[in-house]
């Protein structure tokens, strides 16, 4: 019965390492594929070959995401991204054209006066 106790003792130690591993496994495969769901336009993303981009596209059907990558757009499997994070969607300033139009035709009109 002593010899019994003693290989009982660490089957269990074993038993519940393995219990914890796999759970906490299973706990993080769950986030990653919540992140990965969650991913949406404009988000900033890290691939696991670390290419820094914003996604331009999330295709559901086949699986892929479309990349911007400074003004270059590559697609990649969504199981290639790496980590996600949101994308701020500020909306640029808008550009001061008019002020651009009236100084060069300002300037124009000033050197046909002068021409003539």
């Amino acid at each position: 019965m002593n010899g019994l106790g003693t290989m009982i003792f660490p089957l269990v130690i074993i038993g519940g390492m393995m219990f914890f591993m796999t759970r906490s496994q299973k706990k993080q495969q769950n986030q990653r594929q919540e992140l990965l769901n969650n991913m949406k336009a404009g988000d900033e993303i890290v691939t696991i070959g670390g290419l820094y981009g914003v996604v331009h596209e999330v295709n559901t059907d086949k699986g892929t995401v479309v990349i911007d990558c400074e003004g270059i757009y590559l697609e990649f499997e969504r199981n290639a991204i790496k980590t996600v994070k949101e994308g701020t969607t500020a909306t640029p300033a808008p550009v001061q054209e008019t002020e651009v139009v009236e100084e060069v035709e300002t300037t124009i009109v000033e050197e046909e006066k002068e021409n003539q």
